[in-house]
């Protein structure tokens, strides 16, 4: 294992250190300006808002594989020190593939470090070819002291928040549904029966297409879920990011099925009340006087996904307080989010073209699913993201392009 930490102090610096049956350390270093012009360029290709998410499309280069070959390897040969990548190879041929757990700086916090392509020229070899790659939570990160996973730590139970209705918001609305029609998707399908034969499932269903579009997961219900047990927590739906610009990281909100009526610490918007980063810090400790930490009422379980929108947003602030890392201060182990705005599978039907049977972001949670149920969810993810790499190089096609999956991450205490 080799771990990698970036630190910003007006240039860019790396140091990384091997471990667990490698020896070694270096150190990388990238002007500040290099560095800057290389995020812009990143940044002016990702999605993000309606006008942002159809340019990715049209004329993004994560949408053109050459173009994003050009453009990841711009990146590495911005912010990858080929030194570390002779080292990755001398380790690999005596160890196998090695697990980098990557510390990001707040300034290159959304960089798809999976898809540099770190041997120049014209070879396409990937960061991620050779090594799976996990993120690390900031070092100041602190779990929250003696908190349990709830009551009972060996529960099967694995808790469902699959695109809850939002109170006050249509389907076809900015925070409406993410998945499309409940019941239209087999593989979604599929996915919850999977759940159902393997344990128990919260919210307790009598058909799979019960656990979609729900109106009763709220606040309350999740926390009694989750402090009953659980070994598993999968959110898909939305994830309203703070702004960077802001240093507030802890404003970042989930979106539920709360009402005005459900205590927060966030503001209503229209009748809807998000469950912001900061509730899951403090719980109601700001709000009474007998109030309880949130680690106490949302004690997250040791594996947490949250397929929304920029939901790991919250490692591009220097105080890093928002959902990702919320969830890790109150119990997680490992959090899988995304770093920039996720397109559905509406957004390539109607962008793209592609046909309603091809899903991109069901097979995304499908693959999540999957590797959270794997001994290794970090390998696991890993090779799914290879494997769809591998397609994109091949055939360039839109559904395999890195919009999406590259957007994914496994962010580790």
């Amino acid at each position: 294992m080799v771990q990698v930490r970036l630190a910003d102090a007006g240039d860019l610096h790396m140091t990384w250190t091997w471990a667990r049956g490698a020896q070694g350390f270096g150190t990388g270093y990238t002007p500040g300006p290099d560095a800057d012009e290389a995020v812009r360029a990143l940044a002016a290709e990702l999605p993000g808002g309606a006008e942002g998410l159809r340019r990715a499309f049209e004329s993004g280069a994560l949408a053109s594989s050459e173009e994003e070959r050009c453009l990841s390897r711009m990146l590495a040969e911005a912010l990858w020190p080929p030194g570390l990548t002779d080292q990755i190879r001398q380790v690999s041929a005596q160890l196998g593939r090695p697990l980098m757990q990557l510390q990001p700086s707040p300034r290159v916090a959304q960089v798809p470090w999976e898809l540099l392509a770190v041997d120049g020229g014209d070879s396409d070899v990937r960061l991620i070819d050779l090594v799976d790659i996990a993120t690390t939570a900031p070092a100041s990160l602190r779990r929250a002291g003696a908190t349990p996973t709830g009551e009972n730590p060996e529960s099967d139970t694995v808790v469902l928040v699959l695109d809850p209705r939002v109170p006050g918001f249509r389907a076809d609305s900015p925070l409406g549904s993410v998945l499309g029609q409940p019941g239209s998707d087999p593989a979604l399908l599929s996915l919850v029966q999977r759940r159902l034969d393997a344990g128990t499932v919260v919210p307790s269903v009598a058909s799979p297409a019960e656990a979609f579009r729900r109106t009763d997961l709220d606040r309350d219900r999740l926390g009694e879920a989750l402090r009953k047990g659980a070994r598993r927590l999968m959110y898909v739906g939305h994830v309203s990011g703070a702004p960077v610009e802001g240093g507030q990281s802890e404003d970042a909100t989930l979106h539920l099925c709360c009402g005005p009526q459900n205590t927060g610490m966030a503001e209503p918007v229209r009748t809807h009340r998000p469950l912001s980063a900061k509730d899951l810090l403090l719980g109601t400790l700001p709000l009474r006087a007998d109030g309880v930490p949130g680690a106490q009422l949302w004690p997250a379980p040791p594996r947490v996904a949250l397929i929304a929108c920029e939901s790991g947003g919250d490692l591009r602030f220097a105080e890093s307080f928002g959902l990702a890392t919320a969830m890790i201060h109150n119990g997680a182990q490992l959090v899988t989010a995304t770093r920039w705005v996720l397109p559905t599978s509406f957004a390539f039907h109607r962008l793209a073209g592609l046909p309603e049977s091809v899903r991109p972001l069901t097979e995304a949670v499908v693959a999540v699913d999957a590797a959270h149920e794997d001994h290794d969810p970090v390998r696991h993810l890993g090779a799914w993201q290879r494997q769809q790499l591998d397609r994109w190089r091949t055939d360039g096609r839109i559904e395999h392009s890195p919009l999406l999956w590259a957007a994914l991450t496994c962010i580790v205490r």
